[in-house]
C-alpha cells in the first residue's frame, strides 16, 4: 500500500513523493491498537476509538463527545422550564399545526377531487390546474410565499395588520401546508371516485337523485372507504411536513430540538429525542387509523385488514 508523503513548506503543503506505508501506519494495525484488549487492560475503546472515527473530518484530531442524557431535566436559558418541557411544547404546536393544516387539506382536497370527476370540462381544467400548481411547487417555497410575499400583495393597512399578528408565522404555515397537502388529497379523492363501478353513478340517476345527492349519498361514502389507507399516509406526511415551518419562526418540535442543541451543544441527545417523539406520534396515528379503518369497512366491499 502506497501513500503520498506531505511536507510543509512555509505554511503550505506539497507532495514530496510516494512511499509505502509502514507496518504501524496500516489501518489494520491502527484498529488493533485501539481495541479494548490493547494497552494491557486499559479501557481505551469508548473514548479513543470514537474519537478516531469521528475525528477524520477534522484532519485526524480526536473528537471527544460527552454524552449527557440528563440534559432534558436542566433549565432552559430563558428559565421557563426544562428542555423536556420545551420539547413537549414543540410537540403540542406540531400536533395543532398538523390538525389545522389537515382540515384545510381534507376540505379543499375533497372539493378539487370532486371537480375533476364532474362532466363539465371547465371544472376538470380548474381541478387539474390547482393540483399542478400546488403539488409542483416545493413546500418550503410556498411557506416563504405565504409568509413574506402575500402580506406585501394585500392593501396597505391589511398587510401591516397581518404582519403584526402574534400568530402570523403559525397562520402562514397552516395555509401553506394545508394547500400543499390538499393537492395530494385531491388526487386520492379522484382516484377513489374513479375506482367505483360506473353503475353506482347510473343508479343514483335512475332513482331521481341530483348530481350533488349522488355524490353525497352514494359515491363519496364508498370512495372515502377505498382511499382510507392512502389518506392515512397523507395525514402522516402532514405531521412530518410541519418541520419546515421552523424556517418562518414556528416553534414546533424540530425548532425546539434545534434550540436545545444550540444552547446545550448536546446535538445527539436533542435530535435523538425529536426523532423518537416523531416515531411514537406516527405509530399512535397509524394504530388509530387501522382501528378506524376496520370499523368503517363495508362487509363484502372493502374489508379492513
Amino acid at each position: 500500500m502506497r501513500v503520498a508523503r506531505v511536507r510543509r513548506v512555509r505554511g503550505r503543503q506539497r507532495v514530496k513523493h510516494w512511499l509505502p506505508l509502514t507496518r504501524l501506519e496500516r489501518p489494520s494495525v491502527v484498529r488493533s491498537t485501539l481495541s479494548p484488549q490493547a494497552g494491557r487492560g486499559k479501557k481505551q475503546w469508548p473514548g479513543h476509538c470514537m474519537g478516531f472515527w469521528l475525528g477524520t473530518a477534522r484532519g485526524g484530531e480526536c473528537v471527544n463527545y460527552n454524552w449527557n442524557w440528563g440534559i432534558f431535566w436542566d433549565q432552559t436559558p430563558d428559565a421557563t422550564g426544562t428542555y423536556f418541557g420545551s420539547l413537549m411544547s414543540g410537540l403540542q404546536v406540531t400536533i395543532l399545526l398538523a390538525l389545522c393544516a389537515w382540515f384545510i387539506a381534507f376540505v379543499m382536497g375533497s372539493l378539487i377531487g370532486i371537480m375533476r370527476t364532474l362532466p363539465a370540462r371547465w371544472a376538470v381544467f380548474v381541478g387539474n390546474a390547482y393540483i399542478e400548481m400546488f403539488r409542483n411547487i416545493p413546500l418550503l417555497v410556498q411557506l416563504f410565499i405565504w409568509f413574506f410575499v402575500v402580506p406585501e400583495l394585500l392593501p396597505g393597512d391589511l398587510g401591516i395588520w397581518i404582519k403584526q399578528l402574534r400568530n402570523g408565522p403559525f397562520i402562514a404555515a397552516m395555509l401553506g401546508l394545508g394547500f400543499y397537502m390538499s393537492s395530494r388529497v385531491a388526487a386520492q379523492i379522484t382516484a377513489g371516485i374513479n375506482a367505483l363501478p360506473k353503475g353506482q353513478r347510473m343508479a343514483g340517476t335512475a332513482i331521481g337523485l341530483t348530481t350533488w345527492q349522488t355524490y353525497r349519498y352514494i359515491l363519496l361514502p364508498l370512495a372515502y372507504r377505498i382511499i382510507f389507507p392512502p389518506l392515512t399516509s397523507e395525514f402522516l406526511n402532514t405531521i412530518k411536513n410541519t418541520a419546515p415551518a421552523l424556517t418562518i419562526g414556528v416553534l414546533e418540535l424540530t425548532a425546539r430540538a434545534r434550540s436545545m442543541q444550540e444552547f446545550s451543544f448536546q446535538v445527539f441527545e436533542a435530535f435523538s429525542a425529536a426523532a423518537a417523539i416523531y416515531l411514537v406520534l406516527s405509530a399512535v396515528v397509524t394504530i388509530g387509523m387501522r382501528i378506524l379503518e376496520k370499523r368503517l369497512a363495508i362487509p363484502g366491499f372493502n374489508e379492513g385488514k
